[in-house]
């Protein structure tokens, strides 16, 4: 139950509670489906079925950056699950990535093959290529350009892992980075952010490295089940002989110093999401960007020398996301949050890690950049010690009401995920 493992953490039950009884609407205002055309109606029930992270923030966005964003997301899912798909052989594969962004313009293509389970915006592809060719000039040419160089780029990885670090950038910068790039092209293209955020892709790159790196970090193990492995060969080569044996309970010390290691690594990009995050100025363009930042700092912060990375699963509870995504509104509020975590990673960095002179670094580059005033209001300042200990005694009791009266929303069930 989300509720329990919130206990500890009273401010998490008021923002659970909250955020249940009508509190989503504050980031997430409820969209007028009606007004919308039926083949944009369904891009969108596609968003929502195929996305566990981005499809809330995304329908809170401005204006008609909403829909240009659904049908980027759209876009590249399919581009995605085309690469994903082990069972399409690399002499049809490679070709299909590479022109996949020529098929924005041919009103029936579509793909039939697939056996992914997001294969629906594959095979109804003409729907989403109909509301693409019914966006403004200036968000198509965004989204094809991406397109094309994702593809491509997906095209290069496909038959080799990733070696060095360099190449760990490489990878991530074609299925992340350029995302990112993309999104921020389009936000300038609305009008709604000035367009230095547009040109400035070096920033813009560092916000999609940081969500990458730590969804693979995070992912090991589930990427190891799966066959597949996305960490780099120069970080692991110098602990284990294989990749897979980091999972082995006899190398749990050298796991762990591989795991910070690569940490320390995704850490580098904070300091430009920081900068990336000050220039925005449209409130929903903020928060669709600040919030999987945050919540990408907090899993770095539970992953960091956790050995649950290698046995299971490590998620930040959905307390925590709610929290989260309820409160990183202002750039002092994600300031706070960013240098409360990086002080978490600071508690745990081990006097014997191998990184732990490069982790000071860059923790303390953190710190700096993100300015925190000498006193930050506790992210429960508002409630008192009696209020919180009712919440919590009224939370135990009724939760289960809640939920049979209530309902969950269909987009907030899962704040993880790629």
């Amino acid at each position: 139950m989300d509720i329990l493992k919130s206990l500890g953490h009273p401010e998490e039950i008021y923002n659970l509670f909250k955020f249940k009884m009508g509190g989503c609407r504050t980031v997430m205002p409820k969209l007028d489906y009606g007004s919308m055309s039926g083949s944009l109606r369904t891009c969108y029930r596609y968003l929502n079925e195929t996305s566990r992270s981005f499809a809330a923030v995304i329908q809170a966005l401005d204006g008609e950056l909403r829909h240009a964003v659904c049908i980027f997301y759209l876009v590249l899912r399919a581009l995605d699950t085309v690469e994903d798909d082990m069972s399409i052989p690399l002499e049809k594969k490679v070709p299909l990535l590479h022109d996949f962004h020529s098929f924005l313009y041919q009103a029936e293509w579509c793909f039939t093959e697939s056996r992914e389970k997001d294969r629906q915006v594959l095979e109804d592809f003409p729907t989403i290529s109909v509301e693409f060719r019914n966006l403004g000039q200036e968000y198509r040419d965004v989204i094809s350009d991406i397109c094309h160089r994702m593809g491509v780029g997906m095209a290069e990885f496909l038959e080799k892992r990733v070696g060095s670090m360099k190449e760990w950038d490489k990878y991530c910068h074609y299925v992340a980075g350029l995302v990112g790039i993309g999104l921020s092209r389009l936000f300038s293209a609305s009008q709604l952010e000035d367009p230095e955020v547009g040109r400035d892709t070096e920033l813009a790159n560092s916000m999609g490295l940081f969500l990458q790196k730590t969804n693979i970090i995070r992912d090991y193990l589930e990427d190891q089940r799966e066959g597949r492995s996305f960490w780099p060969k120069e970080a692991w080569s110098q602990f284990a002989a294989q990749v897979e044996d980091l999972a082995l309970p006899q190398n749990l010390e050298s796991a762990l110093a591989c795991l910070n290691l690569l940490v320390t690594d995704a850490l580098r990009h904070v300091p430009d999401v920081i900068t990336y995050l000050s220039r925005l100025r449209n409130q929903s363009v903020f928060n669709f960007c600040a919030i999987p930042q945050v919540m990408a700092m907090a899993t770095l912060s539970a992953c960091y020398n956790n050995s649950q990375v290698f046995q299971g699963v490590v998620k930040i509870r959905k307390g925590q996301a709610v929290t989260l995504m309820m409160e990183a509104t202002n750039m002092g509020a994600v300031q706070a949050i960013i240098s409360q975590y990086s002080q978490e990673i600071l508690q745990k960095v081990s006097q014997t890690d191998p990184s732990r002179d490069k982790t000071l670094l860059i923790l303390e580059r953190i710190r700096e950049k993100a300015m925190p005033q000498d006193t930050l209001r506790s992210r429960a300042h508002h409630l008192s010690p009696v209020y919180l200990s009712a919440a919590m005694l009224l939370a135990a009791l009724s939760w289960q009401y809640l939920t049979a009266a209530v309902g969950q929303s269909p987009n907030t069930t899962d704040m993880q995920g790629h």
